[in-house]
């Protein structure tokens, strides 16, 4: 048969995907307290930020280096490129998609024990830093899920998201 000669579709692309868009399933309902501590910190490179990561997040050390590789020497919008590389390795996808950057870190940003972000206060920093440096743009953004969210959010009701998008 034909068919066998293409290679079969991998579940990481469209899943991993649709968990970053249809992830506000995952958000607390009730306010957290604010995320303090991390502003304090030095900015540091990118290898070194993520450092105390690495017990937590596997091949973090590695993800950081090729994040680093990836990124222009000299990046837009007046990014360092230890800026732009901690943004890059916040979007990067690795397996099991549950131990990316991107899914711990907003665990640990929805979580109630704010001492669950002690570990990322040096990436944080960095990728706080170059977050506010990136132009803002007033556009409406529509999330996805596959649940009646409705009764949970009410209308006129102010609700924070701590989780990254």
């Amino acid at each position: 048969m034909a068919s066998a000669n293409y290679p079969k579709a991998s579940s990481g692309g469209h899943a991993a995907v649709n968990q970053r868009v249809s992830d506000i399933k995952n958000e607390p309902i009730t306010m957290l307290s604010p995320i303090e501590g991390y502003e304090s910190n030095p900015i540091l490179p990118l290898e070194i930020s993520v450092e105390s990561l690495e017990t937590m997040i596997s091949n973090i050390a590695r993800n950081a280096w090729i994040a680093k590789e990836r990124t222009a020497e000299k990046p837009s919008n007046d990014l360092t490129q230890e800026e732009s590389a901690a943004i890059h390795l916040y979007t990067m996808e690795w397996k099991p998609a549950d131990n990316s950057l991107y899914a711990l870190l907003n665990a640990a940003l929805r979580a109630e024990d704010r001492d669950r972000l002690v570990p990322y206060f040096f990436y944080l920093k960095l990728f706080l830093s170059a977050l506010w440096k990136l132009p803002s743009v007033k556009k409406t953004v529509w999330r996805g899920v596959k649940a009646d969210l409705s009764e949970q959010y009410s209308v006129g009701k102010a609700f924070v998201w701590w989780g990254f998008r």
